[in-house]
């Protein structure tokens, strides 16, 4: 079938992107779903640093690529070998698909799946095939994905179905910014009751990192952010304590301001700088834990000294290290009994066509989880 959808063929093009049109909609093919794949219809996809840092150059992909991986969608048809699924449930999109055999997957790591991991990287689907091209050239697909179309084919494994009511709006949070963030917190830090936290970057996986925070019963939780207008949304959702390092001259200034050091200390914006803020703000004891991807080739020194002597842990968090068909349905009860309000999070609306506009707003810092709206 053709269908429109917004393709990456350069890295590195300079913002702003409106400009450089890094992205470009054209008509595409798609083809059926194979055997264990689905063919959905994509509501609503997120625009997501992840996105962005393909865009950039901060994380290479092989190109040419459909981009995206953060979306709610409507099944339209279920492959050979589906049967859990039919025409009109509607899934939220994971950017990890999970084999379910292999040692991490059988060990209830999905995120670590080895086969979703080697797809992953090489630019297609689970089983190895490739479904969206141009002609006789095909595309790769995004971590699984390639959301930025009206139409996708992905694998089974790469949908959960929501049963719950609750907009394609909404829905679409769950495949990224919550999950990561609200993950990174209850399944990777273990926060528990009574902890201090710090979080390290307001976007849309830092504030959910922030809202699993107060969910969860931490007494103080600090908010660091360079944009005071989004620091100012995270007190609104119960930060304690609000920082902006551009305020900051010393370490003994940014722990003053934090009022103190904290158990567990969370980067979520893929920074360096970001990382050794939360670091610095971790206690004896505590635990930095980073859900964010800076350029691979960023590297970060670990005193280890210090390590040993104050037992300190590092600790990366991938996919909210947990198991998102058990997850997303406990983090969308929790939104809808007002626990997580990850609605806060919203931000703007663009339609396909607008979308190196989008990027050029969430490269701008001041946005929170922008999205791709396509129209019934």
């Amino acid at each position: 079938m053709s269908i429109r959808a917004a393709i990456l063929r350069e890295m590195g093009l300079p913002a702003p992107y409106a400009n450089s049109r890094p992205l470009a909609v054209a008509d595409i093919e798609l083809d059926p779903p194979g055997v264990g794949e689905v063919l959905v219809r994509i509501k609503v996809a997120g625009l997501c640093h992840s996105d962005l840092s393909v865009i950039n150059g901060d994380r290479p992909r092989g190109l040419p690529m459909v981009l995206g991986h953060e979306s709610s969608a409507e099944v339209v048809e279920a492959g050979a070998g589906v049967t859990d699924l039919k025409a009109g449930d509607h899934v939220v999109t994971v950017f990890v698909p999970s084999c379910g055999c292999c040692q991490p997957c059988m060990k209830g790591r999905p995120a670590l799946c080895e086969p979703g991991a080697a797809a992953n990287a090489a630019g297609t689907l689970l089983n190895g095939g490739r479904r969206v091209r141009i002609g006789d050239e095909y595309l790769n697909h995004h971590i699984g994905v390639s959301c930025f179309a009206e139409y996708a084919v992905v694998s089974r494994r790469s949908c959960i179905k929501v049963e719950a009511e609750i907009s394609h709006r909404e829905a679409a949070l769950f495949g990224c910014a919550v999950l990561t963030g609200a993950g990174a917190v209850i399944n990777r830090a273990k926060l528990k009751a009574g902890d201090t936290a710090a979080v390290v970057g307001m976007g849309g996986v830092g504030l959910s990192a922030l809202i699993a925070c107060v969910a969860s019963g931490a007494r103080r939780v600090v908010a660091v952010d360079l944009s005071n207008d989004k620091l100012a949304l995270a007190k609104q959702l119960g930060a304690t304590h609000l920082v902006n390092p551009r305020d900051i001259k010393s370490d003994a200034a940014l722990v003053d301001a934090a009022g103190g050091r904290v158990d567990i200390g969370f980067d979520m914006a893929g920074a360096l700088p970001a990382f050794e803020t939360a670091y610095k703000l971790t206690d004896r004891g505590g635990a930095t834990v980073t859900s964010g991807l800076p350029n691979p080739s960023i590297n970060f020194a670990l005193p280890l000294a210090q390590m040993v002597g104050e037992e300190r842990e590092v600790l990366g968090s991938y996919l909210g290290s947990g198991v998102p068909s058990v997850d997303i349905s406990r983090y969308i009860g929790l939104y809808q009994e007002g626990r997580l309000p990850v609605d806060k999070l919203l931000g703007n609306t663009f339609t396909l066509d607008q979308i190196n506009e989008g990027f050029d707003h969430l490269a701008s810092g001041n946005g929170l989880r922008d999205a791709i709206i396509f129209d019934d």
